[in-house]
């Protein structure tokens, strides 16, 4: 089936998830930070001003209800369940601070646990939106063929296994099933990760939400809708997604601890006192006093600062890393997984070799000029590789006349009053004769293995005068990225492709690796991840398509590259490279293990303070001034060493320190 070159007159159709996403105040718990925060700085702005204390006590009181009544609402409910929430331990804390006049401690605790909140909402609703967004691959509808050959417009939720669709030039296939008829291409970059189109004949599969080329095909629905590639990625997204869950568990036991010793120390020290007869006034001082020094708001600051300056230094360095979580986590991975395409490469063909064929009168440039002037009026990526590679070379391309595009076998023109064909090799050409130059690496004339390119043939008048081999190009610092992962976590990175083994081996090749796993559906690469992590690995995933999604989601960690990515990749990833520069991969781990020794560093030194001022309190007195004095100077000193993250030196020399670390 051809198809002939004439104007188009239905806009393209995209594979990228159309983009939703939530506002940020569409989200009620972002809404009461805001205005806690608001109210806060309004508040501290009057009390710094010398304001009286009603004037910036008002201010202070709004932010402590804007901010503080949905932690409570949510630590009561617990505290039913006979469950003792830290965030309800903070909310007392605050209402104890105010107690004894310490309001602006209490306002800030409770702006830092409100804007936690928030950001946690946030992260969950953009995960959603991608989610929903990756549903609407799919077309919701589908032409089906009767069994008296008429065809009728259907639902594909209504379609059944057996069904035979019709799939038109430019429409979105609507299952997963089988090529009864017909050939094509199909574009299905987002399910197996393959930089061009494939060919598709009777007996091929294809997927749903992959979209088909210039050809009609007549295809068996093999899958149930609610069964499809695209239904299981968004699937596997969601339960991998749910699986990082019961690593906070350890943290939850220690909160629970905590928090019941604080309260339980903080009747204590309240009530034996004033059982042994102490004024009532100074057994609530202590009692207060006690609950300001025990509060872990230095505890809560040892953890966020070091991160939180980690992720703004990544940031200026074109690294999104999406919270101190996924930065803490970062910093633990000691083995890498890697995407291809769109990843160690740059996802766009480019041409590698050029080979006149002995007899046909042409050198390189002729011939590249002679396939560019019959493939120009094509949109076909191949066809804009070719082109591009002439221009750079500042080739001449001659006009086409009487063009037409053949699906899965090439392009025909007359040039020059020349019929010329370039298409896929025929049995006369060998693709053996291609010699170097189909990827960096190769040393000379039959290095390597040429069959990890794709081949065209060039002909003219029906003889082969040549032939072009193109590649995906490999991203210049992927060898040295490779390199630096294997010393850095002590394992050479495993290469996990849905591309063809050939190919994935020429890439593993030029870059260095070993383990090299190819032709992997999406739930495949997922398997891969969590048979790693079940050996006791922790998994730092690398990707950019939403067939890398789950497996982002499955592993301890993923880093998704941002420039060609798409929205569920990005959104599922814990870190987004927005340059696209793949050497900033080792660097935001090392500074990762940088941010974690700071805040060990910082657990002491708040463990520190807190230890000796509830000695002083209990074994001693303890004035209030001092209490608060070292209970904000320990915050402060935290603070302050987490802060050291910032400086540009540590993105290279202290995160390298911490790496050998």
């Amino acid at each position: 089936m051809s198809a002939t070159l004439a104007p188009q007159t239905t806009p393209v159709r995209s594979l990228t998830p159309p983009r939703r996403r939530t506002r940020v105040l569409a989200l009620p718990e972002a809404r009461w930070a805001l205005a806690a925060l608001v109210a806060f700085l309004v508040g501290l702005a009057l009390d710094l001003g010398g304001a009286p204390v009603w004037a910036y006590g008002i201010p202070y009181a709004v932010a402590y209800v804007t901010g503080g009544w949905e932690p409570a609402l949510e630590g009561l409910r617990a505290l039913r369940e006979k469950t003792l929430d830290v965030d309800l331990l903070m909310i007392v804390a605050a209402l104890g601070a105010a107690a004894i006049g310490q309001v602006l401690d209490g306002a800030l605790l409770i702006v830092i646990f409100a804007t936690s909140g928030a950001l946690e909402a946030l992260a969950t609703a953009r995960t959603a939106d991608s989610v929903r967004g990756l549903l609407d691959l799919a077309p919701a509808t589908a032409t089906r063929v009767r069994a008296d050959g008429t065809e009728e417009t259907v639902p594909t939720a209504d379609l059944a296994v057996g069904d035979v669709l019709l799939i038109r030039p430019g429409e979105r296939i609507g299952a997963d099933g089988t090529v009864l008829d017909g050939t094509s291409e199909a574009d299905q970059a987002t399910i197996t990760g393959e930089p061009l189109p494939v060919v598709k004949r009777p007996g091929d599969e294809v997927f749903a939400g992959t979209l088909n080329g210039t050809g009609s095909l007549r295809v068996r629905v093999d899958r149930d809708p609610a069964d499809s590639v695209i239904a299981r990625i968004v699937t596997l997204v969601e339960e991998a997604s749910r699986t990082k869950a019961p690593t906070q568990l350890f943290i939850e036991k220690i909160e629970q601890r905590y928090a019941v010793g604080v309260v339980a120390a903080t009747l204590a020290v309240f009530a034996v006192p004033l059982a042994f007869g102490e004024n009532l006034t100074e057994a609530l001082l202590r009692a207060m006093t006690f609950m300001i020094v025990a509060s872990p708001c230095a505890v809560v600051l040892a953890t966020m600062p070091p991160l939180l300056s980690a992720i703004a230094n990544a940031g200026r360095h074109g690294v999104l890393v999406k919270s101190a979580v996924a930065m803490e986590r970062l910093g633990e991975v000691d083995t890498t997984a890697l995407d291809k395409t769109g990843t160690l490469t740059e996802g766009t063909p480019e041409v590698t070799a050029v080979r006149p064929l002995p007899g046909s009168g042409l050198d390189e440039d002729r011939l590249l000029a002679l396939a560019a002037a019959a493939e120009h009026p094509s949109e076909h990526p191949l066809a804009r590789a070719v082109v591009a590679a002439a221009r750079a070379r500042d080739l001449p391309i001659a006009a086409a006349e009487e063009f037409t595009a053949t699906p899965g076998e090439g392009v025909t023109a007359t040039v020059d009053g020349r019929r010329i064909t370039v298409g896929r090799p025929k049995d006369a050409v060998h693709t053996e004769d291609l010699g170097q130059g189909l990827l960096p690496g190769d040393q000379g004339p039959g290095s390597g293995d040429p069959r990890g390119a794709t081949v065209v043939t060039v002909t003219r008048d029906g003889v082969p005068v040549g032939t072009l081999a193109l590649t995906d190009r490999l991203r210049p610092d992927a060898a040295a990225t490779t390199a630096e992962l294997t010393a850095l976590t002590g394992t050479a990175p495993v290469l996990l492709t849905g591309d063809n083994a050939h190919t994935a081996a020429r890439v593993a090749e030029a870059t260095g690796l070993t383990d090299v796993r190819a032709e992997l559906l999406p739930e495949d690469k997922v398997k891969a991840v969590r048979a790693l992590q079940e050996s006791g690995r922790k998994v730092l995933f690398v990707g950019d398509g939403v067939n890398d999604a789950p497996a982002l989601a499955a592993a301890h960690s993923g880093i998704a590259m941002g420039r060609a990515g798409s929205d569920l990749a990005l959104e599922t990833a814990d870190a987004v490279i927005v340059r696209d520069e793949l050497a900033t991969v080792p660097a935001v781990v090392r500074l990762s293990r940088a941010a974690r020794r700071l805040v060990v560093q910082n657990l002491v030194i708040a463990g520190t303070f807190i230890t000796v001022l509830v000695v002083w309190d209990l074994a001693g007195h303890l004035p209030l001034p001092l209490g608060v004095a070292g209970h904000e100077g320990s915050t402060v000193l935290v603070g302050l060493n987490g802060l050291r993250l910032l400086r540009e030196s540590a993105w290279r020399s202290g995160s390298v320190q911490a790496g050998r670390g």
